[in-house]
């Protein structure tokens, strides 16, 4: 149903028909089926097609410990407000598990059929404790005895032993066995020690037939080898048998900020409740009995559609380890990254920024620039101040240690690190307490909100008075991720930017409270009034001289206040592309509602991470970069920020480069259809085959302050 209320401007749509709106978890299912695909794609080198397996099982276990939990804890407590589907709590729970049940079932041929085998071919070996040899099984044993049985601790479930405790994702054998003598049988738990061993045992090479060979290598799961030696654990018992299981836990803790005397001891405290939240999913083995799987159940209170059998390792992201072997030649060929003349080390970096702004686009441009940003202010005695908000910065932080430096060189740090960053808690709180023992100023957040915004501001005394130099980015301060996560980067030092940079540093450490900004837009103050605005502008572009156009690229869409608002655009005529790496909630080609609306996806060796709106404003187009997507907490609950793109030089790269080429890509990009699967784009009969990400990989540097068109 589409309700025509009266606005100032007239007649505009509220579209209230569920079927117009996508529901958010399953949306967010197909992005990571997309990630399982990448995992097939033999295009791939075979550690990488691994890596996406991992990664796919890692997105799964943190969906179920924040999603499902909060879906489950809506159908205990009540459901706040329905979501634009429609769809209850009983009901996305009970679509959830119909989705993945057949995905999880592709997961595990993949693994079982397709990448053992794959794996095997190139030299790296996946054993069955079983299958193996005697002289391997000997060796395995052997270690068995005098490296992992000392920390093995069987807990018995009896009259007098109560139901043992089972963390979240921690892995455990569930054993029967039975006394020869009386044949009563008997449950015990094993807790797979993946905490003190690696998740892969590997055989000693001079018990492999194939040892002749130095790159081969030879492995088996750690619980396969427990599994196979549990004699020893019990003597005297016969082992009926041993199943693999996992647990999955609530993650999604809240802190009670305003009772919280101390928001970092809160934070710590909080994070130990994830061992221990309430039961959310049950991974097994086929092999376990229905009377142990029910048994298992009813003792964690978990109902049927929690319980999920898994026919291969449980526990897959763990398989990332492999990515550490020494095997170039199945990983991705490393490209150079492309440092922009100016920007360079050995660079005035401070005297490039002054003549012009620069755009960097990770990880086809190195991220050495920031940190010789920060090293070269570090050690420049006109500086004196730097502040920096740090969301994930990762266990090794470059970036932490120029902080560190800077202080040591008497120049006033100010660090705002966000301890609600999910599950880079204990990071940033050992990262915290570093620079506080240094004297940086640190600052842990803000009241009830996120700071997600990512800034960088350097306060240098110069000639002509105080200049600040800026940092903004779509992506975290974290070397890591900026060479597997696309991300822009913009240097500059417009006096606006920094009064605005300035200005918001100080709403964050003190207690100014600002309304509007010079030229940044900053949530929850004026992010979503200014784009709704902008879109607005477009209708009546269109409505009047029919150019309207709108092209977004973000992480995800699910606000309904802008779903709207490219519904009317669309109505008008306005030509929408929206490119949306993950969850999107808008239903794009539904005839008189968004048929003018395009949305794609692009899944492929980079995460695709940036936010870039873009308005074309009869031919004067608008651009803003930033750390916001398009969803209700980061619009109201984050502390985000958006920047104009106002060098023209910049503007072009991005208008006749990079944005283009995401948009062109045929190779990796997946094409939403109003029935909410996704198509892969395939090239045309004659078109020229585009795969955006290897395009840029080419191509890396060429593109920057370039007055010609390349696509």
């Amino acid at each position: 149903m589409v309700r025509m209320v009266n606005t100032r401007k007239g007649i505009s749509p509220q579209h209230e028909d569920p079927s117009f709106f996508i529901n958010r978890e399953l949306s967010w299912i197909n992005f990571n089926i997309h990630v399982l695909h990448e995992a097939a794609d033999l295009t791939h080198p075979v550690l990488e097609r691994v890596k996406f397996l991992s990664i796919f099982s890692n997105n799964l276990d943190e969906f179920f410990m924040v999603r499902v939990s909060g879906l489950q804890r809506q159908l205990s407590k009540g459901a706040r407000e329905a979501p634009p589907d429609g769809m209850t709590p009983s009901m996305q729970l009970d679509a959830i598990h119909a989705s993945l049940t057949p995905v999880l079932e592709e997961q595990a041929l993949l693994w079982r059929n397709d990448l053992i085998p794959s794996l095997a071919e190139k030299g790296i070996f996946i054993h069955n404790y079983c299958n193996l040899p005697p002289l391997q099984q000997d060796y395995l044993r052997r270690y068995f005895e005098k490296e992992i049985f000392p920390c093995l601790t069987p807990l018995a479930f009896d009259r007098s032993h109560p139901f043992p405790f089972i963390s979240n994702l921690s892995l455990n054998l569930a054993t029967i066995l039975r006394d020869p003598v009386t044949n009563e049988e008997f449950f015990t738990r094993i807790k797979v020690p993946t905490n003190l061993y690696p998740r892969l045992i590997e055989i000693d090479k001079d018990s492999c037939p194939d040892s002749a060979s130095s790159e081969n290598v030879h492995f088996v799961f750690l619980e396969d080898l427990i599994a196979a030696n549990l004699d020893l654990l019990f003597p005297g018992f016969e082992v009926v048998s041993s199943s693999p299981f996992r647990v999955t836990r609530d993650a999604d803790f809240e802190i009670e900020e305003d009772d919280a005397s101390d928001l970092l001891t809160a934070i710590e405290e909080s994070v130990e409740l994830r061992r221990i939240g309430l039961p959310v999913r049950i991974e097994v083995d086929p092999s376990m009995s229905e009377r142990t799987s029910h048994m298992i159940s009813e003792k964690l209170g978990m109902k049927p559609d929690m319980f999920y059998r898994f026919n291969a390792p449980l526990g897959l992201a763990d398989l990332m380890v492999l990515m550490k072997l020494d095997r170039p030649e199945l990983k991705d060929t490393p490209f150079p990254q492309y440092v922009p003349p100016g920007l360079q080390s050995d660079d005035d970096i401070f005297k490039s920024i002054k003549e012009h702004d620069y755009l960097l686009y990770h990880p086809y441009d190195s991220f050495s620039p920031v940190l010789s940003f920060l090293r070269q202010a570090a050690n420049d005695p006109d500086v004196l101040a730097i502040k920096m908000t740090l969301y994930r910065v990762g266990q090794n932080a470059p970036v932490v240690d120029a902080l560190m430096e800077a202080r040591e060189n008497d120049i006033d740090v100010t660090a705002m690190i966000e301890l609600k960053a999910r599950f880079d808690e204990e990071n940033n709180i050992g990262w915290a307490r570093a620079l506080e023992r240094e004297g940086v100023h640190v600052v842990y957040g803000v009241s009830r909100l996120k700071v997600h915004s990512k800034l960088c501001m350097v306060v240098r005394r110069e000639a002509n008075g105080i200049v600040r130099y800026v940092h903004l980015g779509t992506g975290n301060y974290n070397v890591t991720t900026s060479r597997i996560y696309t991300d822009f980067g913009l240097f500059t030092c417009d006096p606006d930017i920094g009064a605005d940079v300035a200005d918001l540093f100080n709403t964050i450490t003190g207690y100014a409270r600002m309304k509007n900004y010079r030229k940044l837009l900053v949530a929850p103050t004026n992010i979503r009034s200014f784009l709704l605005q902008k879109i607005e502008r477009e209708i009546t572009r269109q409505m009047e001289y029919g150019d309207g156009s709108i092209t977004f690229k973000m992480n995800a869409l699910v606000d309904r206040e802008f779903i709207d608002a490219f519904y009317r655009a669309s109505q008008a005529g306005v030509k929408i592309l929206l490119q949306v790496r993950g969850i999107c909630c808008l239903r794009p080609g539904i005839p008189g509602i968004s048929e003018n609306i395009t949305v794609s996806t692009i899944v492929g060796r980079f995460l695709e991470h940036t936010r870039c709106y873009i308005f074309n404003n009869g031919g004067n187009i608008e651009i803003y970069l930033g750390s916001a997507d398009l969803m209700p907490r980061n619009l109201n609950r984050r502390i985000e920020v958006l920047f104009p793109v106002e060098d023209e030089m910049i503007k072009h790269e991005l208008i006749h480069t990079i944005i283009p080429v995401k948009f062109h890509d045929n190779i990796k990009m997946r094409i939403l259809k109003a029935d909410g699967k996704y198509e892969r784009k395939i090239p045309e009969k004659g078109e020229m085959r585009c795969n955006a990400q290897q395009y840029l990989i080419e191509n890396s540097g060429m593109w920057h302050r370039l007055p010609s068109k390349l696509i």
